[in-house]
């Protein structure tokens, strides 16, 4: 969502850490260009205002004046703002001291509420927490049905109205009451309807529905694609409803990021949760200092360790360590890894978290059919081939060639890259500093 917005910083930075002290014009070019990069990203007017006053004060007082290093205090500077901006602190469920802790979720048709419901059914359960997904959407056709769709995959019970029971929202809400005590739920999550719009109809259902179930949270599902719009959308819920917090889909898309950046300081209401994918699994915690350091290019490790830890067990990663120490590495091992590497999520993705990758790499469209391919040659060997590729021939590369839908050069590509990691790790168990060829990079 931030690569425009990542791309214009990079830019300002770039030229800014070639110059030695900053003057008064240069902080006043440099937050003219920041000024414009976040006008350009849809941030709301008034919070762009606020945001170049806070840094041109910083920046023109003792701490940079100060710094040996002035531009890298500047950046800093600009970090520490964004992470204001965007909330400061990362927020979590209130949870309910007396079971079940309510969660309800509103928002307009279309802003992914229904499969936001799911996402966190499913992030919940993976904490320990026993959630149950409750279909109060009765305006939009199928979306209880797509509920029950959604919890099955997830393996979350889902209440709903049944047939010849009332069909009313109210009446499905406080039903779900007595559900979750039958079958031991401590968390319910209520979808309830949208509209295309907002209207009286809709606010008036939303209020009957709070006053039902007293959220424990409410939670406004936007659409980060609606940009500028959302924080608008936000304002007129908080208004009817009251709401303690957001949560903002789809940021993976084409949005510029205004709608991240405005919420909080124009709402005044943080964002919880972002779906960054279309699957299930892509839905985590909002975390304002590492969505700045994305968005300065900074990378996000402590992201990607957490997924990386949800990706490999313990005993996974207990046996590629001892795999990686005896330099013994097979291509079945190549395979079990690149499997393991996709469960964390798009490669694209997962390269954007990583610190010091060149921005052209980050910005790079990361084919991941391409992994497929990978593994469809791996599959077509034999066993004894995967063991010890030195066996394949020119007939076998044919065979594989055949049996994986690819080609011999495929083949012959993936053999060489194969290689290459085998040394890598040949050099490790040596006690050796590898040096990891970078795709696009030349090595040296």
């Amino acid at each position: 969502m931030f690569d425009s917005l990542s791309g214009r910083f990079d830019a300002i930075f770039t030229r800014m850490r070639g110059r030695g002290r900053l003057s008064d014009a240069d902080i006043d070019e440099i937050a003219r260009e920041i000024r414009l990069a976040l006008l350009e990203a849809d941030v709301n007017v008034r919070v762009v205002k606020d945001f170049i006053s806070r840094i041109k004060e910083r920046a023109t007082g003792a701490e940079v004046a100060k710094s040996l290093t002035p531009a890298q205090q500047v950046i800093k500077i600009v970090h520490e703002e964004l992470v204001a901006t965007l909330g400061s602190t990362t927020v979590k469920l209130t949870m309910n001291p007396k079971p079940p802790t309510v969660v309800m979720l509103s928002g307009l048709q279309g802003s992914g509420k229904t499969t936001a419901a799911a996402k966190l059914a499913r992030l919940l359960k993976s904490q320990g927490l026993q959630p149950l997904l409750v279909a109060a959407d009765l305006q939009r056709p199928a979306a209880v049905e797509q509920l029950r769709v959604l919890g099955k995959r997830i393996d979350v019970p889902v209440f709903y109205a049944k047939e010849g029971s009332p069909q009313n929202a109210v009446d499905v809400a406080l039903s779900a009451f007595d559900e979750a005590a039958r079958l031991g739920r401590n968390v319910m999550i209520v979808d309830t309807a949208g509209r295309l719009q907002i209207d009286e109809a809709l606010m008036d259902e939303l209020v009957a529905v709070r006053d039902i179930v007293k959220p424990t949270n409410s939670l406004l599902v936007v659409d980060a694609m609606t940009g500028q719009e959302a924080v608008n959308i936000a304002v007129a819920f908080d208004q009817a409803i009251g709401l303690d917090g957001v949560i903002l889909t789809k940021i993976d898309g084409d949005a510029r990021g205004g709608a991240a950046l405005s919420v909080k300081a124009v709402v005044g209401k943080p964002i919880i949760y972002v779906g960054t994918g279309e699957t299930l699994e892509d839905f985590e915690p909002f975390h304002p200092d590492r969505m700045a350091s994305r968005i300065l290019g900074m990378g996000d490790v402590l992201s990607l360790i957490e997924k990386a830890e949800a990706a490999f067990s313990a005993e996974d990663a207990q046996a590629a360590e001892e795999k990686m120490r005896s330099g013994q590495f097979t291509l079945d091992d190549f395979l079990d890894q690149m499997q393991q590497v996709r469960k964390m999520g798009p490669i694209g993705n997962i390269m954007k978290m990583l610190p010091g990758v060149p921005k052209e790499l980050k910005g790079a469209e990361v084919d991941e059919s391409q992994l497929g391919r990978v593994e469809a040659i791996i599959r077509s060997m034999t066993a004894q081939e995967r063991r010890d590729p030195s066996v394949i021939n020119g007939s076998r590369r044919s065979r594989i060639a055949k049996g994986s839908g690819t080609s011999t050069q495929e083949v012959n590509a993936l053999l060489k890259q194969f290689k290459t990691v085998q040394q890598m790790m040949k050099s490790m168990s040596q006690g050796k500093k590898p040096r990891l060829p970078i795709p696009g990079m030349p090595i040296r």
